[in-house]
């Protein structure tokens, strides 16, 4: 097994050593840098994640020796156990992949990263964007800076951030008018999130629009799903048939979301039943 095997496979199929294999690169500063920052992304979104390999991470975040695109990629793979562990919590003794303590740590080293202005932009942009998938008070102050920033990364990282930070609606309003593209696709999935009625039609006129990207048109897909759930079937379901296999995956994936947020996927379930679009 190497960390090519692991890339190519998917996370719930790996063996049962591949979190020690991950661990030991990265640990290991004679390892290569592509190994290392791999590794470090491969832990992120991972069901081996556990406190060492956090440490591992928060380690090389906060280490000024380490390079700048390990440090910004250990801090956005802390993203991930941030968001289970905040919504999870820490009831379930034996069902946790990582604890309360070293929940606890990462809060407060990405907090203490962010504010150190000695920092790489960079670094504090993905600091900040890993830190909001358990939202916080100063959050808020920190977001408001970086959308009034003038800044384009830091307004672009702004508008992913109130997907997870209430109190912003006005603003993703006013970004899903941004001619930035990856401005405009930050702001429509955060509309999703966020359930926000007042951005329907603007995703609406995307997913009529034949000219939308496909990136941006995957994104309003999903984002009706969650804003107008019982509205949202009924315009699915065209896609749903779509001969775009990742345009019907998507489709479907929203409906099921639709269904399950307006009541109806329990009706169906109660039915033994399924939708007769959904593939």
């Amino acid at each position: 097994m190497d960390l090519k095997t692991l890339l190519e496979t998917p996370p719930w199929d790996w063996p049962g050593d591949a979190g020690k294999l991950l661990l030991v690169t990265l640990v290991d500063k004679q390892a290569s840098a592509a190994d290392r920052l791999l590794a470090a992304e491969l832990v992120g979104d991972s069901p081996v994640m556990n406190d060492l390999l956090a440490e591992a991470l928060m380690g090389i975040a906060g280490s000024r020796e380490e390079p700048e695109d390990l440090r910004a990629m250990a801090a956005i793979s802390l993203g991930p156990v941030l968001e289970q562990s905040d919504l999870d919590g820490f009831d379930d003794l034996e069902d946790l992949p990582i604890t309360e303590q070293t929940f606890r740590a990462i809060q407060d080293l990405l907090h203490n990263l962010y504010v150190d202005e000695s920092n790489s932009k960079d670094l504090r942009r993905r600091v900040l964007e890993s830190a909001v998938r358990a939202p916080q008070e100063w959050q808020i102050d920190a977001v408001k800076a970086a959308y009034s920033s003038g800044d384009k990364d830091w307004m672009l990282t702004a508008v992913f951030a109130m997907s997870r930070v209430p109190g912003f609606d006005a603003q993703i309003l006013e970004a899903l008018e941004s001619t930035d593209p990856e401005t405009h696709y930050e702001a429509v999935n955060a509309a999703g999130v966020r359930e926000l009625d007042a951005a329907w039609p603007h995703i609406i006129e995307l997913i009529e629009n034949p000219a939308t990207s496909k990136p941006l048109l995957l994104a309003a897909i999903e984002a009706i799903g969650y804003i107008r759930p019982q509205e949202a079937v009924e315009i699915l379901k065209d896609f749903a048939g779509s001969c775009d296999e990742e345009i019907a995956e998507t489709a479907n994936e929203a409906i099921t979301i639709a269904l399950a947020l307006s009541g109806e996927g329990e009706d169906l379930a109660e039915e033994g039943g399924k939708s007769e679009w959904i593939n």
